[in-house]
């Protein structure tokens, strides 16, 4: 018996949510018995409900609520930025922000949401188009981000693979927020 697309999806939903790791378009297609394209279609249908539904280049992952987050202090060059965001992600990390220390104006904050190849893209495209700079060009390339993952041993694999690119400065369990300079009391 063929499956509608709707009860496709949810069973698509339903492999996703009982999974403790991403799983290939093509184990689901083999799984459903359908095209991976049907898949990929179903993804895309599924993630405009579902936006902690990730693609990661393991596979599609279902990012939960009781996900774990983490701070990274992190410091690379604006040719780097890919090769950091792209280890992150494809370890099933979602970068939800970027922040910065500034010395006058306090801690300031941007939100990413970067949780697959595509969100990279768009990212650095909307960078490279020349209507603004990366956050991190205010405080000679050090900045932070608040990632979220699945379990501490994801996390854990990020730090790893931030470190070895030389990119970690220190790790944090949550973010530090700090108050712009009063001149009033000066």
């Amino acid at each position: 018996m063929r499956l509608s697309g709707e009860e496709r999806r949810n069973n698509i939903l339903e492999i996703l949510a009982a999974a403790s790791a991403p799983i290939s378009g093509s184990k689901l297609s083999k799984e459903l018995g359908v095209s991976r394209q049907v898949i990929v279609t179903d993804i895309a249908l599924i993630k405009a409900t579902h936006p902690d539904l990730v693609a990661t280049n393991s596979g599609y992952i279902l990012m939960h609520a009781s996900n774990t987050r983490r701070v990274y202090k992190v410091r690379h060059t604006n040719d780097q930025i890919e090769d950091e965001l792209s280890a992150i992600v494809d370890l099933g990390g979602s970068v939800q922000n970027v922040y910065v220390e500034h010395k006058v104006y306090g801690t300031i904050t941007a939100p990413l949401q970067i949780s697959s190849k595509r969100d990279i893209q768009n990212y650095l495209r909307d960078m490279r188009s020349g209507v603004s700079s990366p956050l991190s060009s205010i405080t000679d390339g050090y900045h932070y981000h608040l990632i979220e993952a699945r379990s501490e041993a994801i996390l854990d694999e990020i730090e790893d693979v931030l470190k070895q690119k030389g990119y970690l400065i220190e790790t944090q369990k949550a973010p530090v927020i700090y108050e712009p300079k009063n001149y009033s009391t000066i």
